[in-house]
């Protein structure tokens, strides 16, 4: 035994097509946020509840953001969650915003499943639970 031990290698999330995720999901952490802190303070009484479910989409992009680039089984779990978490929002508020839309005066990140992104925010945390799916299965055992 030595006096110092190796921690193991952090297995990395931001290999190959996780790149490019780490780089989309920083290009909705921006756009998310500055929308929503522009609206929440010039406007935030005319759709409170868009703006409010705006800032908490660019979170949810700021923290599986964070947890691609930390890397490790940790980390990778963590965004999963975060993941099925946005999926989950982004069903929910698109399907709600088609359903009644006098509930939004104005878009959120996710209304209509993204339109107004392109349908990024839908697609992304599919291809995210994906790329994490298939990093795990290509974890070494011991990391």
């Amino acid at each position: 035994m030595t006096a110092v031990e190796e921690k193991p290698a952090r297995a990395r999330l931001i290999n190959g097509p996780g790149l490019l995720l780490v780089w989309l999901y920083g290009v909705m952490v921006v756009g998310a946020v500055s929308r929503s802190a522009y609206q929440i303070a010039t406007e935030f009484d005319r759709a409170p509840l868009a703006y409010s479910l705006s800032a908490v989409a660019g979170v949810v992009y700021g923290f599986i953001t964070y947890s691609l680039v930390r890397g490790g089984e940790t980390a990778r779990r963590l965004a999963v969650v975060c993941c099925a978490a946005e999926l989950a929002g982004v069903l929910g508020v698109g399907t709600w915003t088609l359903v009644d839309p006098s509930a939004f005066p104005d878009a959120t990140v996710w209304s209509q499943y993204g339109m107004g992104y392109l349908f990024i925010p839908v697609l992304l945390p599919l291809t995210a639970l994906h790329w994490l799916r298939r990093a795990r299965r290509q974890q070494p055992e011991n990391s």
